[in-house]
């Protein structure tokens, strides 16, 4: 088990460079198997869920190289496996191989995936655009059993009844090979779909409306990567970053941004009194006081990402006047808020169960446990701001979502490093 240990205090100021999207990169590698050809991608970040990946990858004979930011797999062996349960377990985007497998060859077994546990997120949905597509699914116990060999994968009609990233991910790797064309309504329309829509169309897919409500899907026999694939700028980190930045930076320069994709978040920002300057590809965050409690409602893209939540609570904790933070995607994400009140933080969870943060002036050091990604980071920050020493217990969390954090945050005159002995029995309070 990793442990992280902050010693907290110190102002930071400097700049950071945001590494590849975890989110679109954890559906590209599954997707880079639909290829005939060798593929490549660049920009990719180092956390443990691409070393997770590519433990999945080499299980059905692709082998992957990963190196500096460029991730290179070659799926023209690839032999039909049941894909190892520990590996699937460890992430929940290793559910993207439902689709691409079911794409490939018409037929995949899945363990029944993990990653975060952050509440009920089923896959019906998933399924329905499965069985829309010709395939029967059957699920024993953890593991599902998709098939469409007898008939093919046939284009079809697929209308989701809630909004779902990964559900809209799994389709289109489906129907992209899928004869005929496939009409999906409702999809997400989150920055890192169209990001995996791009790839597969440099391959030769035939994806349009992606960004909208609606995509189209005119399949074809088969994809062959041409060039190497850029992936887009993590959004979540980036606004992790700002958060850190707003929270107990003299100055910091938040580098290879979209700003687009941040605009829900750097409105709130503002909202909340930050004078950002917001560059072409990076955003200046200077030394902020005087910040105003906010209203935080959590919603499908263009709305306010779940996963940035939690990273902006601590920040909050600075304010003048309480803040309400509403998630409407996952209520249960209320992780953080039992370890930050162990830190002295004035926050609860209210009879609506939403999160109310109350001005706190001074946070000190604790014994904290990650109990998935964005919690690990919310941790992170208030350690950062905490006076002493602060140790994140299961730490490896964090570095699932987070690309050379210990590296970034010493660049910026944090005090932090990894370790990963066994950690006392009393830790785990």
């Amino acid at each position: 088990m990793s442990m992280m240990k902050i010693h907290g205090g110190h102002r930071l100021m400097g700049e950071v460079t945001i590494c590849g999207a975890k989110n679109s990169t954890v559906a590209l590698i599954p997707a880079a198997i639909l290829s005939d050809s060798p593929v490549e991608f660049n920009s990719v970040p180092d956390i443990l869920d691409v070393h997770n990946l590519m433990l999945i990858l080499q299980s059905m004979n692709v082998p992957s190289e990963f190196n500096d930011g460029t991730f290179k797999v070659n799926p023209t062996n690839i032999k039909e496996s049941r894909l190892p349960s520990e590996a699937i377990k460890k992430l929940r985007a290793s559910y993207y191989f439902m689709g691409s497998l079911l794409g490939k060859f018409h037929k995949a077994i899945v363990s029944f995936p993990g990653g975060d546990n952050i509440g009920p997120r089923p896959i019906d949905q998933h399924i329905r655009a499965f069985e829309a597509l010709g395939a029967t699914v059957t699920e024993d116990g953890d593991t599902v059993y998709i098939d469409a060999t007898k008939h093919g994968l046939k284009g079809g009609i697929i209308n989701f009844d809630m909004v779902s990233v990964g559900a809209t991910i799994n389709a289109i790797l489906a129907a992209t090979k899928a004869d005929g064309i496939t009409l999906i309504h409702n999809v997400a329309k989150e920055p890192e779909i169209v990001d995996i829509v791009t790839f597969l169309n440099s391959m030769g897919a035939k994806i349009t409306g992606a960004g909208t409500d609606d995509i189209r899907i005119e399949g074809v026999q088969s994809l062959s990567a041409t060039e190497p694939h850029t992936v887009i700028p993590d959004r979540i980190e980036a606004g992790t970053y700002l958060a850190l930045a707003a929270a107990i930076g003299d100055g910091i320069l938040v580098k290879n941004v979209i700003p687009e994709h941040l605009k829900p978040f750097t409105e709130k920002l503002t909202e909340m009194g930050l004078k950002l300057e917001i560059n072409d590809d990076s955003i200046f965050v200077p030394e902020s006081s005087n910040i105003q409690g906010v209203q935080i409602t959590t919603d499908p893209f263009p709305g306010f990402a779940t996963d940035w939540q939690q990273p902006i609570t601590p920040l909050l904790l600075n304010a003048k006047s309480s803040s309400l933070i509403i998630d409407t995607i996952y209520p249960k994400r209320k992780k953080h808020v039992h370890e930050l009140q162990k830190m002295g933080a004035n926050i609860e969870v209210n009879a609506d169960n939403n999160i109310v943060i109350s001005p706190t002036k001074q946070l000190h050091g604790a014994v904290v446990s990650a109990g998935e990604i964005r919690a690990g980071a919310a941790l992170l920050i208030a350690g950062l701001m905490a006076d002493g020493d602060t140790i994140i217990t299961h730490a490896d969390h964090i570095l699932r979502g987070y690309d050379q954090v210990v590296t970034k945050l010493s660049g910026l005159n944090a005090d932090v490093e990894l370790d990963d002995e066994i950690v006392p029995a009393s830790a785990e309070a």
